[in-house]
């Protein structure tokens, strides 16, 4: 019995089971690996010399616009007191800024990744589900309802705390003001306003219907039904700079797209020359020790600026050359006396 339990838990004898299959495996010579080393340090350098020159080549213009320094055209706005602040940041350009440019606003100790408030929004609501506009999920405390228990929408402390700075761009030609069009469609992520957002049907033929009996977000100037009464495809929980601000950022420092300059006179950039940027200064960030700026970038085929890549591959690249070159000498030193033995 005790021979015949063995043979039953035995493998079938075919080559797959018993581990017959021929097999290969790659012996590493110093004729392989050395010369392997050395064209991928190449490579590595090659491809680092081209992103880095190319990163070189993109034009970055920031601004810092927070109103800390007496000196700066904001500083009045910081003032508690003051209420629909604007101030005016200029620049000048001594050559083209070629397009298409696209415009940021950055902020700085500002920690988006924190659990709490990433977590903080309810995902029925931004689907459309009227159902949950009058009981927000219990995610959005503190900012699921007023101070009279009324149910907020959005709720949670990512839309309450939107950004709500706005600008408006202008060139100054022989002391007057030429506005420069600024273009907001698609400047948010394809999957967020076509999949992942979705506005509430119409009720009675209006959409403000679909909010009765909410209110607005605390900090929010209007409802979200009113964020661009213009166009009804940017309004609600499509409006593209709603969805720009409720993808997170990772790290707290960050900048996020706000507009595009691609249109009339300024399609191929914008020119040299004096601009001045008006700022409707709305968006609080002093009490958490915070920093506002505004970013003027164009891109390449690599994308925005990014030195580090460039770098990385160079230093990575320079490696490998150096370790080849270690392991050509160990490889004559040891090998070659060895043969003369």
């Amino acid at each position: 019995m005790k021979n015949e339990g063995e043979g039953s838990e035995r493998p079938d004898n075919t080559a797959f089971t018993q581990q017959r299959l021929p097999a290969w495996q790659p012996i590493l010579s110093a004729g392989i690996v050395i010369p392997g080393f050395l064209i991928i340090g190449l490579a590595f350098i090659g491809i680092g010399i081209g992103l880095f020159l190319t990163s070189q080549t993109i034009q970055v213009l920031e601004m810092d616009y927070t109103g800390v320094e007496k000196d700066s055209p904001c500083f009045r706005c910081t003032i508690q007191s003051s209420q629909n602040c604007t101030c005016d940041v200029t620049f000048s350009l001594s050559t083209l800024f070629t397009g298409p440019v696209f415009f940021y606003y950055g902020l700085s100790n500002y920690f988006q990744n924190f659990r709490k408030y990433g977590v903080s929004k309810d995902y029925y609501q931004l689907t459309g589900d009227t159902k949950y506009f009058k009981s927000p999920q219990d995610v959005c405390a503190p900012y699921a309802y007023d101070s009279k228990s009324n149910p907020i929408v959005p709720c949670g402390a990512i839309a309450n705390s939107m950004f709500n700075d706005t600008f408006e761009l202008y060139q100054i030609i022989n002391g007057t003001k030429k506005q420069v069009p600024l273009d907001g469609k698609g400047i948010s992520w394809w999957t967020d306003y076509n999949i992942k957002y979705r506005n509430p049907s119409p009720v009675n033929g209006s959409f403000a219907n679909a909010f009765e009996g909410t209110v607005k977000p605390i900090n929010w100037p209007k409802a979200a039904y009113e964020l661009d009464l213009t166009d009804p495809y940017n309004n609600g929980f499509l409006n593209q700079d709603f969805l720009v601000w409720m993808r997170r950022s990772a790290l707290p420092q960050f900048r996020k797209l706000y507009r595009r300059i691609t249109e009339g006179d300024y399609s191929a950039g914008l020119p040299a020359g004096n601009y001045s940027l008006t700022v409707h200064y709305n968006y609080p960030v002093l009490s958490f020790d915070g920093r506002k700026k505004v970013v003027f970038s164009n891109v390449s085929w690599m994308g925005g600026k990014n030195d580090f890549l460039g770098i990385a591959y160079l230093v990575v690249g320079s490696l490998c050359v150096v370790m080849s070159v270690v392991m050509l000498i160990v490889y004559a030193k040891f090998k070659f006396s060895d043969d003369d033995a």
